[in-house]
């Protein structure tokens, strides 16, 4: 029990099992919600591996989709049919509650639902290729940012499973071994105590006992007495 100063009195006692007993509650509590955090973050890490394998794979066809164009049409062609962009995008955040943790959920909303108007330039005067890089790039998008949202939520997971692991050790470790060693502790010298009462209580009892005995001894020792000169008293005629 060391650096722990208790109070060895049954009032201590009492309130150390109470806070044994809670803490013990909690040491539960904590390490089914750490195992669940885990599961949760496993299984958001492969999503998350998954859908970066996939936005990847799809960036690197838009790349070459571009490069393609780059290389069919000017640079200042290009970048005038890339100068305006047509569709207007509205993007709102939610949050959504998993196992006490806030992760973000994201809405993409488009301002039309056309997939023409992601082409914010004619087609005469464009690279089919760029068409294409586009097209791709627009349904990327999404990917993109789902992407975000989930590895957004591993971060968070992340973090408040660390600190729980933190509260678990720090209950499984210090604050239990340290309140069970106090209320050993307290029960020791509360046993002590009585063990000495109890001592005490037997000799004082064997004192009167003695003494009691003494008195009584004393008061035969006078009883007899007064018969034997009650006896040996002359008797008159």
């Amino acid at each position: 029990m060391a650096n722990i100063t208790v109070n060895p009195t049954r009032m201590e006692l009492t309130r150390l099992k109470g806070k044994l007993r809670t803490a013990q509650r909690g040491h539960k509590l904590l390490k089914d919600k750490r195992d669940e955090l885990m599961k949760q973050f496993l299984d958001t890490v492969r999503e998350v591996r998954a859908l970066r394998a996939e936005v990847e794979e799809e960036l690197m066809t838009v790349h070459k989709s571009f490069t393609v164009a780059s290389a069919l049409m000017s640079s200042e062609a290009l970048e005038q049919a890339l100068l305006y962009p047509k569709q207007s995008v509205e993007l709102t955040m939610t949050c959504q509650n998993i196992m006490s943790v806030n992760v973000p959920v994201y809405h993409f909303q488009t301002k039309t639902k056309s997939d023409a108007d992601i082409y914010p330039y004619g087609f005469a005067a464009t690279s089919g290729e760029l068409d294409t890089a586009v097209d791709a790039l627009g349904k990327v998008f999404q990917k993109m940012l789902k992407l975000a949202e989930i590895e957004k939520s591993a971060q968070l997971m992340a973090e408040e499973i660390e600190k729980t692991r933190r509260r678990v050790n720090a209950l499984e470790y210090v604050m239990i071994p340290n309140t069970q060693e106090a209320i050993r502790y307290i029960s020791m010298k509360l046993d002590e105590n009585d063990r000495s009462t109890t001592t005490r209580l037997m000799k004082v009892k064997d004192m009167l006992l003695a003494q009691a005995i003494e008195e009584q001894r004393q008061r035969d020792e006078k009883l007899l007495e007064a018969y034997s000169a009650k006896d040996s008293a002359p008797q008159q005629v």
